[in-house]
Parts: structure tokens; sequence; C-alpha cells
């Protein structure tokens, strides 16, 4: 299974005033950091915790056709854009809509109901194009954009993560923050 960023988010889910209004710079200086350094913390969140905060468009690689439910590995999931199989001549064939079902949201779920066509090739033959995230800035919880603010400025203000004096990690509240919306995976 391999997992690619189609389409990453266009920047940090907050803006950049109300970033620079958390750390209290009044300053125009280095608008261009700060806005890189928000993206950074809002990207580093989503690793954390298996979550899209913005809509942005991932494809999910898979050997065969998946049996039974299929959970996505991002989630919310707003829609599946489109499932593709790879054929022998190096094709991609669309699966029709009809030949599968789709369970939007936090635990989102794809379910084959009819055959889809067998891959040609041996890996990475059926492709499941989809669409992760909220689908507005103003959908995310705000404790995840409370967590961005925070590792934003600790990042901001840490911009060495480890020198001899001293180890730098994330900040205990962001894991605090965060801890709700972890999914567990079993």
């Amino acid at each position: 299974m391999s997992l690619i960023l189609i389409s990453p988010p266009s920047g940090a889910p907050i803006s950049l005033d109300e970033i620079k209004a958390h750390l209290r710079v009044t300053h125009n200086d280095e608008d261009a950091l700060i806005a890189a350094v928000a993206n950074t913390a809002a990207r580093a969140i989503e690793a954390r915790t298996g979550l899209a905060l913005s809509a942005q468009n991932w494809r999910i690689a898979l050997d065969a056709p998946p049996r039974g439910d299929f959970a996505l590995p991002i989630s919310p999931v707003i829609s599946v854009d489109a499932v593709t199989v790879v054929n022998r001549d190096g094709i991609t064939e669309i699966v029709p809509i009809d030949s599968y079902v789709f369970a939007p949201g936090s635990a989102a779920r794809l379910r084959a109901v009819k055959a889809w066509p067998a891959p040609g090739v041996p890996l990475n033959g059926v492709q499941i194009d989809f669409t992760a995230g909220h689908a507005s800035d103003d959908d995310i919880p705000p404790p995840l954009l409370q967590a961005v603010k925070i590792l934003t400025g600790h990042f901001y203000e840490s911009r060495e993560v480890a020198s001899p004096d001293r180890l730098s990690t994330i900040p205990y509240t962001v894991d605090m923050l965060l801890a709700p919306y972890r999914e567990v995976r079993l």
C-alpha cells in the first residue's frame, strides 16, 4: 500500500494575522517565515494525528481490490474522487461508481459491491483518489487550531531543535489538545 499526497493544502488553516496576534508580532519583517512555520506546524499536527485539517487530495495505491470494508488512512474524508485499475498495458481503467459504496467522515470506508477489473500489474494496480480534510477551515475543531497556534509559536521561538544547552520537544499542551483527536487503528 502506498499513500501519495496529490495536492496539499495551500497553507495553514489559520490566517497570518491571527498567527501574528498569537505570537504578539506587530511587524511585517518575518511574515513569510511565520506563514511557513504555521504551515509546517499544521502539517506536523496532521502527521501526529492522522487527520487532514484543510481539504487536500490523496491517492492510495493497492496491489489488489479491497475485500470487505477498506478504511481510508486519513480522515475526515470528504469524497472519493476516482477509483482506477491499471491493466496489463499500463492503461488506467475507471471503476464505475456503482461498483463500490463509500461512507464519508472520520472513519471513512470503501466497500466493493460489484467485481472490479483485475489489475494487470503486480504492484499498486488499484488506485483510490480521495479528498480528505474539513470542507472549510471554519469547520476545524478549535482545539486543533489552538494546537497549530501553540506549535507555530514553539517552532518560531525554538528555531534550532536541539543544541548542547537544551533539547527542545513538542510542548505538552499540544499533545493534550491532540489526544482526543488521535485515531487508534487496530
